[in-house]
């Protein structure tokens, strides 16, 4: 994925290394409950994917993440998308100098927490 060159060699950035980063900054923002699988295929599947619920897309200049969030009931939906969105885009590019282009927030449900 993305790519730097330095005097000591050439460094590598993989998707899935971007996937882990967003998926810690999606369980720190408030409302949101947990990830949830992009499609059926991944929601069958049987591994503990810590990137699963997370997309990264990279076409050599552009970075795009899709996050699919269970959101929790009674928020507003709105507010925990925003925050959310803007909690990947600083991590990601905090974390690796990268600039995010797209952070696209899909809303997969809603959970009731027990009191």
């Amino acid at each position: 994925m993305g790519e730097e060159t330095t005097t000591l060699g050439t460094i590598r950035i993989s998707p899935k290394a971007v996937a882990r980063i967003a998926h810690h900054a999606i369980l720190q923002s408030y409302g949101v409950v947990g990830l949830a699988p992009k499609n059926l295929a991944e929601g069958l599947s049987i591994t503990k994917d810590p990137s699963r619920g997370v997309h990264v897309d990279y076409d050599g200049t552009n970075l795009d993440i899709d996050v699919y969030i269970i959101v929790e009931y009674g928020t507003r939906i709105t507010t925990v998308a925003e925050s959310a969105a803007n909690a990947i885009r600083y991590n990601v590019e905090k974390t690796l100098g990268m600039p995010v282009r797209n952070v696209n927030i899909h809303i997969r449900g809603l959970r009731v927490s027990g009191d």
